[in-house]
């Protein structure tokens, strides 16, 4: 029961002079050295918000701005791009056609060369098979030859013969 009438609830009145005297020198202490420091904290915090939503805005504007020169920029580029992807293409269109006019005049050559070549090779071709003609009529002249001379009367008649046919040239 004791406890019961010291509690808190319903304290007694020394406990509350004395809870009054601690609470009044806690309160002068704070006042002559607490809320000088607490206040310009509180006041310093509070300026360093302003200027942090100061710097915000200003970085928000500044970021308006800087979206609208890239989009600018990017217009530019896009139209620089196009204008470099016509070039190329105009180029490219050109080297083609050249690079065709080349081709068809080197084939042009090459077929000429190889015509050229054919012919030369043709005429080579038919020289060989006039000497191979030569050789074998001279071949079979002579066989015959030798056969028909191989007698004496045959000989003595082709020799009057020719002697005959060199007086009339």
């Amino acid at each position: 029961m004791i406890f019961l009438s010291n509690s808190l609830t319903s304290p007694g009145i020394g406990v509350v002079v004395w809870a009054a005297l601690i609470f009044g020198i806690f309160f002068f202490i704070l006042a002559k050295f607490g809320w000088k420091p607490i206040l310009s904290a509180i006041k310093s915090r509070d300026e360093m918000i302003k200027s942090s939503l100061a710097s915000a805005a200003k970085a928000r504007e500044e970021m308006v701005k800087l979206q609208s020169d890239n989009e600018a920029i990017l217009k530019k580029a896009r139209e620089e791009r196009e204008v470099i992807l016509k070039e190329a293409r105009e180029v490219r269109d050109k080297l083609i056609a050249e690079a065709k006019g080349k081709a068809t005049e080197e084939a042009d050559k090459i077929v000429e060369k190889a015509k050229a070549g054919i012919e030369m090779e043709k005429a080579k071709a038919l020289s060989e098979i006039h000497e191979q003609v030569t050789t074998l009529s001279i071949d079979i002249a002579s066989k015959i030859l030798s056969e028909k001379l191989s007698r004496t009367e045959e000989q003595e008649k082709l020799i009057s013969k020719y002697l005959k046919d060199i007086d009339l040239n």
